[in-house]
């Protein structure tokens, strides 16, 4: 025996004892390494995704619309309408006045039909979301000229410096939108955006609230709902961190059903190892009989059949771990799944705690059978 058997006679005997049995001892860990790699690469992928949509959609987490109340016989907002809402946005975000109407768009032979908008603040409108270069090519204020979307310009193959007709009135477009890559309650690929005067209807057809924060949006649809719709309901408000929220929630409770749903193999894997464990007690009844009856205490053969349960979940969790992340990894790397999502920190936790749930369910699967080897009597264990 070497020294490290001498330090820890247990490990070193329960490590003889697997080796000795090494295909019944490699089945029992197979199974916490397919319950481990499970459990990985459902809650990995879980988190990744639940990630990802939230990085997507969080731009919708600070935004509130207000628009005339379908319950009122109002179609527009008047300045009376918006000025309420400036004071509820009040230090906590950007108000954005919007004119939206449908029109016919015309240029280089080829006509089509448009979402037409009228701000005269493009930049804080469609500005946040994208990189810092992408927002300065968006005018901060607008006073002439048109600004078109992206797939508009793509159709009707504009850039700047072209003429397009929007019914019947002409405007040389002086910007190009960059491409929308998240979610936006509005349609600015497919839009054309004029000075508000341009549009003759009469009011906004919505405000549009540019929030610092999720928690400064909440704020601002709670005041503008006491503002203006405290004696009647004058106003629609749409915070779409109700959206986010939901969105999170939906995620979580898809997560707790994939991580449930992958227990069930790791409880599995512990059944079996439950089972090698008691058929290996079974057939060394005699060895730990002559054990016992030469001084070795019942506490030294619990340790030792522990022991060997807990090294399977050890070897078994540590693969499995190993082998999920890498699994998602590669997942991550082969289709649209962003890998950072992956990668985030937190999401180590993962593996870890499904390691250290391995060889959990493996240390009481091997419990009873080690229990019963090492209270039984000597002498019944010596008759086999």
């Amino acid at each position: 025996m070497g020294r490290n058997g001498r330090r820890f006679p247990a490990l070193s005997l329960a490590t003889r004892n697997l080796s000795r049995q090494r295909l019944r001892a490699a089945l029992a860990a197979l199974g916490i390494v397919i319950g481990v790699f499970a459990v990985v690469t459902l809650g990995l992928l879980g988190n990744a995704l639940s990630a990802a949509a939230t990085e997507e959609l969080g731009g919708l987490g600070d935004q509130v619309i207000v628009s005339p109340s379908s319950e009122s016989d109002r179609e527009s907002l008047d300045a009376r309408d918006l000025a309420a809402i400036r004071r509820a946005a009040d230090g906590r975000g950007t108000v954005v006045p919007l004119k939206a109407t449908g029109g016919s768009v015309r240029a280089n032979g080829a006509q089509t039909v448009a979402q037409v908008y009228g701000t005269d603040s493009p930049r804080a409108l469609f500005g946040n979301g994208n990189s810092a270069n992408e927002s300065s090519a968006i005018p901060a204020s607008h006073r002439q000229g048109a600004i078109v979307g992206a797939d508009l310009a793509t159709d009707l193959s504009l850039r700047v410096g072209s003429t397009i007709t929007v019914e019947e009135n002409e405007y040389r477009v002086i910007s190009v939108l960059p491409e929308v890559q998240s979610i936006s309650p509005l349609q600015p690929d497919s839009a054309v955006i004029l000075p508000p005067s341009e549009l003759v209807t009469p009011g906004f057809s919505q405000v549009v609230v540019r929030a610092d924060s999720a928690v400064d949006a909440r704020a601002v649809a709670d005041g503008v709902e006491r503002r203006l719709n405290a004696r009647q309901e004058r106003v629609s408000v749409f915070s779409l961190t109700s959206v986010l929220d939901q969105i999170t929630e939906f995620f979580d409770l898809l997560n707790g059903f994939l991580l449930a749903v992958a227990g069930v193999s790791l409880v599995v894997a512990g059944v079996s190892i439950f089972n090698v464990m008691l058929m290996s007690v079974s057939e060394r009844r005699g060895e730990i009989g002559v054990l016992r009856a030469v001084g070795v205490h019942r506490r030294q053969v619990l340790r030792t059949l522990l022991v060997e349960a807990t090294l399977l979940g050890v070897v078994g969790g540590a693969i499995g771990a190993v082998l999920g992340t890498a699994a998602v990894v590669v997942t991550a790397t082969q289709t649209e799944l962003p890998l950072w999502a992956v990668l985030l920190p937190e999401n180590a936790v993962v593996p870890l705690g499904a390691f250290a749930f391995g060889v959990f369910v493996a240390l009481v699967g091997g419990l009873y059978p080690a229990y019963r080897a090492a209270w039984e009597p000597p002498v019944e264990a010596l008759r086999g």
